[in-house]
């Protein structure tokens, strides 16, 4: 790739800019259940298939289609997990991002609704296919959306690694649960990350936990007012060369699978991190693999929060300095 690639708008939606992910969201609009089965059994990659589901789940004419993809076989796990993951996605889309103070009590019902409709889904399909690791990770979700608590959420998190060990998605729920605003703590948010990257096989994606738990560290103290300490810690020598290292060992390595539809999140939170810490360089190896691929989170972190503003603005900097 050239050291200054041509670079156009920040594409955010994974479905604009893998040809595979654009068929399946194509598939959904017509509402061709058969097309949309296919496209998941030709991927094996685990956190493809995440990726994947993520793509369904944001369609907003799936639900009905999904309904009936499910009336015509209520056994398929595939069909329950995709309907429950749209479930996930209009439940938080009304509990919105907010902090817990800034939630009505009626939206959190409404909430905590879609959300039990999802899990009564996924009970079934974890006790019938208990291998399946959609389903166990979408439960790691709910679990912590129904405020079950830290150790409910662990346990399923527990089950799902039991065979499927670094399973990115899965681990990104665990995470939010280990931070403080869930009820965590901050030693246990960076233990985690750390001990995923230091797991995980070279070249995955999983290394970037680490600058997801800096950066959930860094919004905190800036929800404080404390913006000097929250770039402070970022430069912090131990955090740097934690960053460092798990780079290098997940989407830095030579068997890093330039393909993979999770790198390019995983790319975006390493590039996110150094842009917060002012470290044009740092940023600059991420986003010249990047090119226009963003992702919103962990953007809307950053300066005005606006996530494609801070994307540009950030990659701009670090390709014209790094």
């Amino acid at each position: 790739m050239s050291a200054h690639p041509t670079l156009g708008r920040p594409v955010f939606e994974p479905a604009d800019r893998v040809p595979a992910l654009t068929a399946l969201r194509t598939h959904v609009h017509r509402q061709d259940w058969a097309a949309v089965s296919a496209a998941f059994a030709a991927l094996t990659d685990e956190d493809d298939r995440a990726v994947a589901c993520r793509v369904v789940a944001d369609q907003q004419n799936a639900e009905p289609f999904l309904n009936e993809a499910l009336a015509a076989d209520r056994g398929d796990p595939l069909v329950r997990a995709l309907l429950a993951d749209r479930l996930i996605r209009i439940g938080w889309g009304i509990r919105s991002g907010a902090g817990a103070e800034h939630v009505s009590p009626a939206r959190f019902r409404q909430f905590h609704g879609y959300l039990r409709r999802a899990e009564m889904l996924l009970i079934d399909v974890c006790a019938e296919h208990p291998r399946f690791a959609l389903a166990w990770y979408l439960r790691v979700t709910t679990s912590r959306g129904l405020e079950l608590g830290l150790g409910e959420t662990r346990r399923r998190y527990d089950r799902l690694a039991e065979h499927h060990p670094h399973h990115y998605a899965g681990q990104q729920q665990l995470l939010q649960q280990l931070c403080p605003k869930w009820g965590g703590t901050w030693e246990a948010a960076h233990s985690f990350a750390d001990a995923c990257a230091k797991a995980a096989p070279p070249g995955a994606p999983n290394g970037a936990l680490v600058p997801v738990a800096q950066l959930e560290q860094y919004l905190k103290a800036r929800e404080m007012n404390d913006a000097r300490g929250a770039e402070k810690n970022l430069n912090a020598p131990e955090q740097r060369a934690r960053l460092t290292a798990a780079a290098e060992r997940s989407v830095l390595h030579p068997a890093a699978r330039s393909d993979a539809y999770a790198h390019t999140d995983a790319h975006n939170a390493f590039a996110a991190a150094h842009s917060a810490a002012s470290r044009p360089a740092g940023a600059a190896p991420h986003f010249r693999v990047l090119g226009d691929r963003a992702s919103r989170f962990p953007w809307g972190y950053l300066g005005t929060g606006n996530h494609e503003a801070e994307f540009a603005r950030h990659r701009k900097s670090a390709l014209a300095k790094g």
